[in-house]
């Protein structure tokens, strides 16, 4: 009996397998970004308003440390091929990317609108969550290599949201 379920557990397992490796190559692949650009990708569609308030809020320039403006370089995709996938699917089709952004339902319903960041290199497919307002923090520093994605997601609050750094940068602000 045990080796007749283990056969099958091995046979629907395998077909698990055929089948996720059909659907991630039926996927469209995530296309690239402009140079330095990273990417911002919709994966649910349940309210359109908080989209386009997540991008414009990722997008505002801010005012650094040291009195300079910042902003995030970034692009939005809003495309319903990629609606509802789990971050085990998407990882396969951001090859092409060191690290993304993806605005999902808990991004679109929390009311900081926390946006889910996913290390597509060093660790790969470790994430934390990020405000809008410091998306400029995390994209300048991770596309020019200047600091780890461990050293964003290490700052998190306990809920697992990055809010910055304080002035010493040092640990995250309260």
């Amino acid at each position: 009996m045990d080796g007749a379920r283990g056969i099958a557990a091995a046979a629907i397992a395998a077909q698990s397998h055929r089948s996720q490796s059909r659907f991630t190559a039926s996927m469209k692949i995530i296309p690239e970004t402009k140079d330095l650009f990273s990417l911002v990708l919709r994966t649910d569609f349940s309210n359109e308003a908080a989209w386009h308030l997540i991008c414009a809020a990722m997008q505002e320039s801010v005012e650094g440390y040291d009195g300079a403006d910042f902003r995030a370089y970034v692009e939005c995709i809003s495309d319903r091929d990629y609606e509802g996938l789990t971050l085990e699917q998407l990882i396969p089709l951001a090859a092409n990317h060191f690290f993304m952004f993806v605005v999902d339902l808990t991004s679109l319903t929390h009311p900081e609108r926390p946006i889910l960041v996913v290390d597509l290199h060093d660790e790969l497919g470790r994430t934390f969550r990020v405000i809008p307002a410091e998306v400029y923090c995390v994209q300048n520093n991770l596309s020019v290599w200047n600091m780890g994605f461990c050293e964003f997601a290490d700052n998190v609050d306990p809920d697992g949201i990055f809010r910055g750094f304080d002035r010493t940068g040092d640990r995250p602000l309260p």
